[in-house]
């Protein structure tokens, strides 16, 4: 990724991040010249969607093989009423064509697994997995650490979400290589443990704050600001408004 010239209109429209020491031109123009894959144009993919759109990602890159239905709508904000019925990634690019028309959206109309994912994987720079199901989050990140690019993951229940940044390819401050997505989870728990939103029920607003929350740490990775959560695990619960952070590492593998 190398940095993309910002036309004379962008100046204006990134102003308020030009400002920011943080992120500043050079920033802005690493965001221009980011391709970044959000797998799922649902409850998270949508904030998401929405807010890299809107901070200058150059291409965004969605994998999405549904279609928008009325229960959807009240959470996933990527889409509107007369959407019911089209596949998600068109009305997905409608709404970043509308929001910022100096962004490139790909649509992949597939559900991605460890077996289809890996050239696409492996032509982005980014990854923000905001996927519904363990199998997906155990591909995902398998695919970005064989793949060697960095992964926002995160997950909602009810009223609480959580998200974290896998990078397990780079060393942390202390020289030892940062942590996989196994040293959190091990295993996926049992089938039929964890209910799915339909059956446990999801506030709209949680897909919100947890999407935004990892648009967010996408954005910093991207530029290189601040502190993401690398090695870091983040739990929201919105019914208390608590916010938990939690340190993991690298599991020692035994001798064989």
């Amino acid at each position: 990724m190398t940095d993309a010239p910002l036309e004379p209109d962008e100046l204006e429209r990134y102003a308020r991040h030009i400002v920011l020491p943080e992120i500043g031109g050079s920033g802005q123009q690493k965001l221009k010249a980011a391709r970044v894959l959000v797998v799922g144009a649902g409850g998270i993919g949508s904030p998401v969607t929405l807010y890299l759109a809107a901070a200058g990602v150059g291409t965004i890159v969605c994998a999405d093989d549904d279609t928008v239905s009325l229960s959807n709508l009240q959470r996933q904000v990527l889409h509107g009423t007369s959407d019911i019925g089209r596949a998600k990634l068109d009305s997905a690019a409608d709404a970043v064509a509308r929001i910022n028309p100096h962004v490139r959206f790909e649509a992949h109309p597939h559900h991605l697994t460890t077996a289809n994912g890996h050239e696409l994987v492996s032509s982005c720079d980014l990854v923000v997995d905001g996927s519904d199901n363990f199998a997906t989050r155990y591909a995902m990140a398998d695919l970005c650490a064989a793949a060697k690019v960095p992964l926002v993951t995160a997950a909602v229940q009810r009223f609480s979400g959580s998200l974290t940044v896998l990078a397990p390819y780079r060393d942390g401050a202390d020289g030892r290589p940062l942590p996989r997505y196994r040293d959190l989870f091990p295993q996926a728990p049992p089938a039929g443990t964890v209910p799915s939103c339909a059956e446990a029920g999801i506030l709209g607003s949680t897909t919100g704050v947890i999407g935004t929350l990892a648009a967010s740490e996408a954005i910093k990775m991207i530029c290189d600001a601040g502190e993401p959560l690398l090695g870091r695990f983040l739990m929201v619960d919105l019914l208390t408004m608590r916010f938990e952070t939690i340190r993991y590492g690298r599991i020692r593998e035994s001798a064989s």
